[in-house]
């Protein structure tokens, strides 16, 4: 007796495998990484090098890149330097080194928290893990807060840019020095005074586990160039722009006033996020602002800007960043007017 099959049921037929689908459950799907994204880049501009050039030819591309290779080439040695000191403080100075150094007394502690920052430079993406390490061997947070808003500002590096960076104006590094320290301390003793602990969530332990501290080093390195680097091309790129694209009698307009001059370039440092061993390059080549302008652009940048409020939301909390920008924010437009009054 014949055995006959039988008839497969109306429906969609099954699913079959078949070579090179990628139905595997362990098979990565075909995705852009960064060597492929610049070899791409690369490609278009080798196929499409006439219309490149012809655009690069026009006087308004080439006053472009001139001030964007300008800003780019001044700032990037400050830039590489803090970034290597930045990442040997974080490495190899303990946390614990703070501590012992701060006074007891919160009130006391603050000024001294933030004029560490003149002895140990670094960029504010390193200041703010640092401040998270001090808050979690016990240092009061007021002291912390001062010394994030501080080091990021008055260190060496930083300062020595601003002085290459405008040298027919030497009261900026003062101004900038001064400014930016009274805020940090007022900033700390404001915390000390109506901060609450329930606003600072206390931050996780640091990262770097099974890494030598060699190896802990130049990891620190390479991110935070390629992260600060990036944000630097970002800002010259917007300074580029706004000198060579902007009409002159916009910003003559917003100069000319100057309430909406400081407002428009403290807005400018939030949004550009430039790291600050760099920033005081971008901010000598909006030549139409004042000096004063400038100063906000110097004192807010280091203090509060986009990738900041990100790295704070992370490290002590939402709740803590959503009350902190602001008033930050405040405090240094506040710092800067005063500072610029009596120094320029």
């Amino acid at each position: 007796m014949a055995v006959t099959e039988k008839a497969a049921p109306p429906g969609p037929a099954p699913h079959q495998e078949h070579p090179g689908r990628g139905n595997r459950p362990d098979q990565e799907g075909w995705h852009l990484n960064s060597p492929l994204t610049l070899t791409l880049l690369l490609l278009l501009v080798v196929v499409f090098q006439g219309p490149v050039r012809g655009a690069l030819s026009t006087p308004v591309m080439q006053s472009w890149m001139t001030v964007f290779v300008a800003v780019v080439v001044q700032a990037l040695p400050f830039l590489v330097l803090g970034v290597l000191l930045s990442a040997a403080i974080a490495v190899f100075v303990p946390p614990a080194f703070f501590a012992r150094a701060l006074p007891s007394r919160p009130a006391l502690a603050v000024p001294v928290a933030g004029l560490a920052g003149v002895v140990l430079p670094g960029c504010e993406c390193a200041s703010v893990p640092v401040a998270g390490a001090l808050v979690r061997r016990g240092v009061t947070p007021a002291a912390a807060i001062a010394f994030l808003l501080s080091a990021p500002a008055i260190n060496p590096i930083v300062l020595t840019a601003t002085a290459v960076a405008f040298p027919r104006n030497p009261e900026m590094v003062l101004a900038r020095f001064g400014g930016s320290l009274l805020v940090a301390c007022a900033m700390g003793w404001l915390w000390q005074r109506l901060g609450r602990t329930d606003w600072l969530r206390l931050p996780a332990h640091a990262h770097h586990h099974g890494e030598t501290k060699g190896e802990a080093f130049w990891s620190s390195v390479r991110h935070d160039t390629m992260h600060a680097g990036g944000f630097l091309v970002l800002g010259a790129m917007a300074a580029a722009t706004l000198k060579a694209v902007a009409p002159a009698e916009w910003l003559r307009t917003a100069a000319a006033n100057p309430v909406v001059a400081i407002l428009a370039l403290s807005i400018l440092a939030v949004l550009l996020s430039i790291c600050s061993e760099a920033d005081a390059f971008v901010a000598a080549s909006l030549t139409q602002f004042s000096l004063t302008a400038k100063l906000a652009f110097l004192i807010v940048g280091p203090m509060i800007d986009l990738k900041l409020f990100a790295m704070q939301a992370g490290t002590f909390g939402r709740g803590f960043a959503l009350r902190f920008a602001p008033a930050t924010f405040v405090a240094a437009i506040a710092g800067a007017l005063l500072t610029g009054a009596v120094l320029l």
